[in-house]
């Protein structure tokens, strides 16, 4: 008869007791008004939409847009080294994502490229016939995806933050997309318009002599102008200068207030850098309009009456809930790209209630008829195997509260076909087990050939699951990775349980009785 060995049971014994300890804030509340458990781990699984109920926003950055505007200044910096470089040039101009350009002059092509390589190394240029074309290679679109989406996550958080939402679940899908789950809110609307706001603010001069009411849409603007329709009202067109007076990367802080007529507006102040290039140019432009633009609309165009420097007042048709709105905007920082909402889906809390409620009758159901089945079909076996399977379940929930994962309705469905699975690998051990005793080996023989003759076709069956269980979370989004998640934990934790705690209860019991008479009848 072979021993067991204490280290052995030592570590299964500390990993039950671990897992428990991980498992049961989710059904005690460890930190109620009589006793103090500060000692002990407090995390709970966190509940999905579905669940808890809430709103669900899964938000796409516009790249092109972004490129664009890299592209453009790009098309800056080269104008200005190639000057500096006393390099002649004609045609410089951006189209459909390539800058190119022509020569002028015997200047040596090779001193074009290292001017060019001398902006970017990883750009990719072209020579067709002393005409040059440049443009991002696929390194650089990757390395600007990866800063405008690392951006854009944290200031979607700090407008969502600011509007008071508890525990809000911001992260990243994919290279350009952003999942948003936002707990007890019904309705998104407000965080919808809030986030559909790129919050790029502009000072801008407007033309002096062109007035709104004679601009016509479709008409052409003057060189140096652009033609931007008002925010409240599209039909009003503004004659706009292209330079900009001081950019909202010179905000430093904006918040609601109201006007000398009571009416609701936005105060703003800005950086010292940016006072002072604001009161230079509005001291030289006094008695002159110019134009507050907001994501390429005009948000009012007043004239400017004195010597502005850091701070100011934004005034239009704003109710209190706009202001409240645009100063957050603005104080969180412009997106470094437009969003656009791909997916949307709301659930109230009477739901997510229901569905918690259905969840627990189906595992409890699906427990109760396995257990049942197992006791039913291998006697004290199905009992070795009903235990592993508690153990599973234990150390399903612990590893959920400790990596924080979120559980929805289908992750529910998960930990559910994981009990079938647990018990499936109990299945085939036991019937390896007890063809090698029939074959005339002696019990502990049977149990440990049993195993290793079993464990090729576990691991087989379960990395095949796995592997599609990883697929879905990598490519899924919402409810689909939530029953990835719990499926991978659960396929891990059923090896582990099936493999050692069934294994340790089967040899811990041979050892102490004879087990021949009931274990491996037929």
């Amino acid at each position: 008869m072979k021993n067991i060995s204490k280290i052995k049971s030592l570590f299964i014994l500390i990993s039950v007791l671990m897992g428990l300890v991980y498992a049961m804030p989710n059904f005690i509340n460890f930190g109620s008004k009589n006793v103090s458990y500060s000692f002990l781990p407090g995390k709970k699984i966190n509940l999905g939409l579905d669940l808890k109920g809430g709103s669900y926003l899964l938000l796409q950055a516009d790249m092109k847009i972004v490129f664009e505007e890299k592209l453009e200044g790009l098309l800056s910096d080269i104008r200005y080294s190639l000057r500096k470089s006393k390099i002649g040039y004609k045609k410089l101009v951006t189209k459909s994502g390539v800058i190119s350009f022509e020569k002028r002059g015997d200047v040596s092509n090779e001193k074009i490229k290292s001017v060019i390589f001398g902006l970017n190394k990883n750009l990719l240029l072209e020579n067709i016939n002393n005409k040059f074309f440049i443009k991002f290679s696929d390194l650089d679109k990757q390395e600007i995806t990866k800063a405008t989406m690392t951006q854009a996550i944290e200031i979607v958080r700090r407008r969502i933050d600011e509007t008071g939402t508890n525990e809000p679940s911001i992260q990243q899908q994919g290279a350009d997309r952003i999942i948003v789950q936002l707990p007890g809110l019904d309705d998104p609307s407000r965080i919808k318009k809030l986030l559909g706001k790129t919050a790029k603010l502009n000072f801008q001069l407007v033309h002096p002599s062109i007035a709104s009411d004679d601009i016509k849409r479709g008409s052409n603007a003057p060189p140096g102008y652009i033609i931007l329709e008002e925010d409240k009202n599209p039909s009003r067109l503004y004659m706009v200068n292209k330079r900009v007076m001081v950019s909202g990367e010179m905000l430093k802080d904006a918040s609601p207030t109201f006007d000398r007529n009571n009416s609701p507006s936005v105060s703003f102040q800005l950086s010292p850098l940016g006072g002072k290039k604001f009161g230079r140019v509005t001291g030289q432009n006094i008695g002159k309009p110019f134009a507050i633009v907001l994501d390429n609309k005009v948000v009012s165009a007043p004239v400017i009456q004195s010597q502005i420097f850091s701070s100011g007042q934004i005034t239009g048709s704003f109710s209190v809930q706009e202001t409240n709105d645009l100063a957050l905007v603005l104080r969180s920082g412009a997106l470094p790209a437009p969003m656009i909402i791909l997916e949307e889906r709301s659930v109230g809390p009477g739901l997510g209630s229901d569905s918690i409620s259905a969840g627990k009758i189906a595992s409890v159901a699906g427990l109760i008829a396995v257990m049942v089945f197992m006791i039913a079909t291998y006697g004290i076996l199905g009992v070795f195997a009903n235990v592993a399977l508690f153990c599973n379940i234990i150390f399903i929930l612990a590893l959920l509260s400790i990596l924080q994962a979120t559980l929805t309705l289908p992750g529910i469905a998960g930990i559910v076909l994981t009990m079938g699975m647990a018990v499936d690998a109990n299945v085939l051990i036991f019937e390896r087990i007890r063809e090698e005793y029939k074959a005339g080996r002696e019990i502990f023989d049977a149990i440990e050939s049993g195993f290793q003759r079993a464990i090729s076709t576990i691991v087989d069956a379960n990395l095949t699951t796995l592997f599609a269980a990883l697929a879905l979370f990598s490519f899924g989004s919402g409810p689909v990775k939530g029953f990835s998640v719990t499926l991978m934990i659960g396929i891990l934790t059923s090896m582990f349980t099936a493999i050692v705690i069934t294994k340790y209860l089967l040899l811990y019991y041979s050892k102490k009785r004879d087990v021949k008479n009931f274990i491996f009848q037929d």
